[in-house]
């Protein structure tokens, strides 16, 4: 598959929006903070600079420790570009000053601007769903139904989820305070605390793992992790991933979580061209595919299509709200959730 993605980078990447960065294609580089791995952005780096002539210094580590990093440079930053695995990372660094706004016509032309900052500071690069997922043997889908049902009492002792340290769990619940308000969001949350089979540990995958073996019925898990166990390589994981099924909630109403991966300009970038083609190729329809058919996540452009493993997870409809609420309620989210017990 990733042969295939690849010989599609090399016949469509100069013809998909490339006029947007080939006038850039001499000798030059751009330096990228990344929270994403290495093995998780590298390709497309190497593609990008194949494509431009344009070097990419990668540094990577968590996304905190590398906005500290860019604060504490300052000025004398080398970044030009900052990548995270969430909106409130990205909007945590635009409130401390670290970013400065582009207009991507790309992005406002194909992207939902629920997907991007509306001062032009950060944009998405790939959509990332964190629905439930259930026992196939022990849990029948007619008896599922909104993330507020969890909280019932035939669910008790039956849900995994990681801890409230993660960012992924603290987003969910800064977009239901956006959406549902805080009393609402308040007793929602401490009814699923009281239903945890067991003090949350471990990450998503861990999470799929205790479902298969039958420490809890119904875990909360980013779609990426149970296609990556479906994929991959690990015998052990792929059995207890055939074990999962993936369930939509909240598809009567308000829709099922959804949350981005995205990117930045920084505040003191060098080499500020460069880093706008770099955002601008990510965000182009060869790289969208490549992020859906080799990293599992879905495309924030709604002219690719899914690849064939994400579509098996079947059609779903996403929360619509404004990411950016949801990276400025993380503070609440998180204070909430310490009052609910969510370990």
């Amino acid at each position: 598959m990733k042969k295939q993605v690849f010989a599609f980078f090399r016949m469509t990447t100069l013809i998909a929006g490339t006029a947007l960065w080939t006038s850039l294609s001499f000798a030059n580089e751009v330096n990228v903070y990344s929270e994403r791995k290495e093995e998780l952005i590298r390709p497309l780096l190497d593609q990008f600079t194949k494509d431009t002539g344009i070097h990419v210094n990668l540094i990577t580590g968590k996304a905190d420790a590398l906005i500290v990093r860019m604060a504490n440079e300052g000025k004398f930053s080398p970044a030009d570009v900052l990548i995270t695995t969430d909106v409130g990372r990205l909007v945590r660094a635009k409130n401390q000053g670290l970013t400065q706004a582009f207009e991507s016509v790309l992005a406002r032309q194909k992207v939902s601007p629920y997907y991007q900052d509306p001062e032009g500071h950060w944009y998405g690069l790939s959509l990332r769903a964190r629905p439930l997922m259930y026992a196939i043997e022990r849990v029948k889908p007619e008896t599922l139904n909104d993330l507020e049902d969890l909280g019932s009492p035939q669910w008790k002792g039956k849900v995994c989820v990681r801890s409230s340290s993660n960012i992924y769990n603290q987003s969910m619940v800064a977009a239901l305070l956006y959406q549902l308000e805080e009393k609402r969001t308040a007793d929602l949350v401490k009814a699923l605390v009281n239903n945890f089979a067991r003090p949350p540990m471990g990450g998503d995958r861990d999470q799929i793992k205790a479902v298969a073996a039958g420490e809890c019925d119904i875990a909360i898990a980013n779609t990426y992790y149970l296609a990556g166990m479906l994929a991959g390589n690990n015998l052990k994981e792929t059995a207890a991933a055939k074990k999962v099924k993936v369930f939509w909630p909240n598809q009567n109403n308000r829709g099922a979580h959804v949350n981005i991966s995205g990117a930045a300009i920084a505040k003191y970038a060098k080499n500020k061209q460069h880093a706008e083609a770099l955002l601008n190729f990510l965000l182009s329809k060869p790289a969208q595919s490549w992020y859906s058919e080799t990293n599992f996540e879905y495309s924030v452009r709604t002219d690719i299509e899914s690849s064939k493993l994400l579509k098996s997870f079947g059609e779903f409809k996403a929360e619509h709200i404004p990411m950016e609420k949801v990276g400025e309620l993380n503070t609440n989210a998180v204070k909430l959730m310490d009052r609910a017990g969510w370990k």
